[in-house]
């Protein structure tokens, strides 16, 4: 079916009412402040529409939220930047063992102390072989130690040969008894031992100092040839030997090398005598020369020959005086060939020692002096006998330093 549609136009319908309008002026300032009003809303829109750009996925660099999170506030650049804090303070060096040595670990030990001891008989002078460790007792100031090392060893020696080397009554043969024995003597010395040579007429003359050097002593020997004086003053050679050795610490040793007759000393015996019994830590062995030419000159009778023997009697008392007073021995040789075996003797009782060791329950280094003391003691700890074939007790004499002084810690 068709339809016809048809478009029915209005004519609007004017109003005959009159319509009020507004006056020209009020749509001018209208414009004005419109135009005005324009800048101040496009700079606060800006602001927002630049809110609302997608930010960046990257995390910013003074931190804060990443991604689409939300708004990204930016902190405000400051002006000057503030100041740094103080550096904490630096860690302890610790040292450190090369690299080529690994762990290595200092340890202090408590210092140890060395005492050689002698056993003599006090008749025969000899050496008391065969004590064991439990024979000792050691005290230092009171206060018994306890012993860590013990051995037997030959310990070297300080030791003066005073020689009489005087142009008297057929000299060449005294002389030459004087010189064999200084030879046999010097022989024996080893390397560790000190010695020196003194000879002595009318006055006392050093021919070697303190040496080690054995061939020093020899060559100061080959030196006495021809004696000047006739005079054998050996009172005072033996005054002026002992303080001379008075003035070396430890152990000494005097070899006196003589007929023992005194001529022309200014000290008399008696003052010799207390000379020795004062002396300290010298040991005086005596070996009288001329023996042979008493031998052939003795028992001849007449005044001068009961004088001159008589004058030989008295001198190899005093020897005898001189070495029992400090702990040593007399010889009286009359051949050359007992020299080796004399000098032998001395040397075996001069240098067996019993060496100990203990470590101080002192061990305060502090530079003191301590005071020293050796005993012998049996298996029970009581005084340590010894008896002879006969069942007689023997005495015997203990040999050993007075003490020693600590060492001083070096601050």
């Amino acid at each position: 079916m068709l339809f016809n549609k048809e478009v029915a136009m209005s004519t609007p319908h004017r109003s005959n009412s009159t319509e009020r309008r507004p006056p020209f002026a009020m749509l001018l300032l209208a414009c004005v402040a419109a135009l005005a009003i324009n800048p101040v809303v496009q700079a606060q829109s800006q602001p927002a529409n630049q809110q609302t750009q997608k930010p960046d996925q990257a995390t910013p660099d003074a931190g804060g939220p990443s991604g689409d999170s939300g708004v990204i506030a930016v902190p405000k650049k400051r002006d000057a930047p503030e100041e740094a804090p103080p550096p904490a303070p630096a860690a302890p060096k610790i040292a450190k063992n090369p690299e080529e040595l690994g762990n290595v670990s200092l340890r202090l030990d408590v210092p140890e102390v060395t005492v050689d001891v002698g056993v003599l008989l006090e008749k025969t002078h000899q050496f008391v072989p065969g004590l064991k460790p439990q024979n000792f007792r050691v005290y230092e100031d009171g206060v018994e130690q306890k012993v860590i090392g013990f051995k037997r060893v030959e310990a070297p020696i300080t030791a003066l040969m005073l020689c009489e080397f005087a142009s008297n009554g057929y000299w060449w043969m005294k002389g030459n008894d004087m010189v064999n024995a200084a030879y046999a003597f010097t022989q024996q010395l080893r390397p560790q031992d000190y010695v020196a040579l003194v000879t002595f007429d009318m006055k006392t003359q050093i021919i070697t100092d303190f040496t080690q050097d054995k061939q020093q002593i020899l060559q100061g020997i080959r030196m006495l040839q021809i004696p000047g004086f006739s005079e054998t003053n050996v009172f005072d050679a033996l005054y002026e030997s002992l303080d001379r050795l008075e003035r070396i610490d430890g152990q000494k040793y005097l070899i006196l090398i003589a007929t023992g007759r005194d001529t022309f000393s200014k000290l008399t015996f008696d003052k010799i005598l207390a000379r020795v019994k004062a002396s300290r830590n010298v040991t005086i062995f005596t070996v009288s020369t001329g023996g042979m030419l008493r031998a052939m000159t003795e028992g001849r009778g007449g005044m001068e020959g009961s004088l001159r023997d008589m004058d030989y009697l008295q001198a190899d008392n005093e020897m005898k005086t001189f070495s029992n007073l400090t702990g040593g021995m007399s010889f009286f040789p009359r051949f050359e060939g007992e020299m080796p075996d004399i000098f032998s003797n001395i040397n075996q009782n001069i240098r067996s020692k019993y060496e100990i060791v203990y470590r101080p329950t002192n061990a305060k280094q502090d530079g003191s002096y301590r005071k020293l003391r050796v005993a012998l003691v049996d298996d029970e700890g009581q005084p340590l006998r010894f008896q002879d074939q006969k069942q007689k007790p023997l005495k015997y004499d203990i040999i050993a330093r007075d003490g020693y002084r600590a060492k001083q810690e070096v601050e």
